[in-house]
């Protein structure tokens, strides 16, 4: 194959996969802002304040959490001081609440690329929900007995609400799709490269006994790599084409996709909360550190279920041969 047809068929791969996913982003996201924009979002939020106080939260910011999750971390992040007042919150208050959104934000969207990937939508959408509420609690009850984080929050960042219009949003989901497209070809061309040079080989190798202690093997972990650092657009966008493609097994994907829902992205989200006042600690390192042994225990207890009763409820295969045949 010749260098200008490599270019072309690299080309076409990137461009398909770009077309996936824009046509899950486009219109989840309009459902989402109308969603929001009508008061839906609010009118539901009150039946969150009790669970808040599993977290040892206020009650006002599940508004925020149930933005966060349905719109993603910049629909939730402006939200926050505008409910309750920084100066009523500890760093420990929105170290935990920033874990409960990294862990599920977005899922609208980023489940749905999980779905196109194989993973059934309710049950993997279930587990990744199900993990931030385990970790959160668990991170509210090691911070309120220790007593670590307790000081009071002085955040170096407190960003304003947007109000933008509808032609605004639009304008801001051009701008973001554009990003997208640039982001994805280079990180295409970038794996491309990596591999070529063997410095993919050689990240594989670092990056294998952390992916491993998941249960995530060679075939998926560069795709879980990029999750990890670029988030589920990008890595779960990859993922959508290697399964397809039968050069990857089901449960493998099934895996990956449970690893990146608790771990993703964790290089631009990560920054973002901290300049609200999280903790590293406890929103970067706790965060993988859950990610790897769920994952694994995940892995393990599936480890025995036969591929025709495992895949029949939680991966839609049928989803991958329709897609593959069109």
């Amino acid at each position: 194959m010749s260098a200008l047809e490599f270019a072309v068929k690299k080309t076409r791969e990137t461009l398909q996969i770009y077309w996936e996913l824009v046509r899950i982003i486009v219109p989840v996201t309009i459902v989402t802002e109308v969603m929001s924009r009508i008061g839906l979002i609010e009118a539901i939020s009150p039946a969150l304040a009790p669970v808040m106080e599993l977290f040892g939260l206020p009650p006002e910011l599940g508004l925020a959490w149930l933005t966060g999750m349905l719109v993603g971390l910049w629909g939730a992040i402006p939200m926050i001081f505008t409910l309750v007042p920084a100066s009523s919150l500890t760093v420990a208050d929105i170290t935990v609440f920033s874990a409960l959104l990294l862990f599920a934000h977005g899922l609208p969207i980023e489940q749905k690329i999980i779905q196109k990937a194989g993973p059934g939508f309710a049950v993997t959408t279930l587990i990744r929900v199900a993990g931030s509420i385990l970790y959160a609690i668990m991170l509210h009850h090691l911070l309120a007995a220790t007593g670590w984080l307790s000081e009071t929050l002085d955040p170096a960042w407190i960003p304003k609400t947007a109000s933008a219009d509808w032609m605004g949003f639009l304008t801001g989901l051009m701008e973001a799709l554009v990003f997208m497209l640039v982001i994805l070809t280079a990180l295409a061309w970038g794996l491309e490269i990596l591999k070529l040079s063997g410095l993919m080989a050689l990240l594989m190798k670092i990056l294998a006994p952390l992916l491993r202690l998941a249960g995530i093997d060679a075939e998926t972990g560069q795709f879980t790599a990029v999750g990890l650092f670029l988030g589920i657009s990008y890595g779960g966008g990859l993922l959508i084409r290697e399964a397809r493609s039968g050069k990857v097994s089901p449960r493998q994907v099934f895996i990956s996709c449970i690893f990146m829902g608790f771990a993703h992205s964790i290089i631009e989200d990560t920054l973002i909360v901290m300049a609200l006042g999280a903790d590293a600690v406890g929103v970067l390192v706790g965060r993988i550190v859950f990610a790897i042994s769920a994952t694994a225990l995940i892995a393990y207890l599936i480890r025995s279920i036969p591929d025709q009763s495992f895949f029949g409820w939680a991966f839609r295969r049928a989803d991958c041969n329709t897609a593959a045949g069109g």
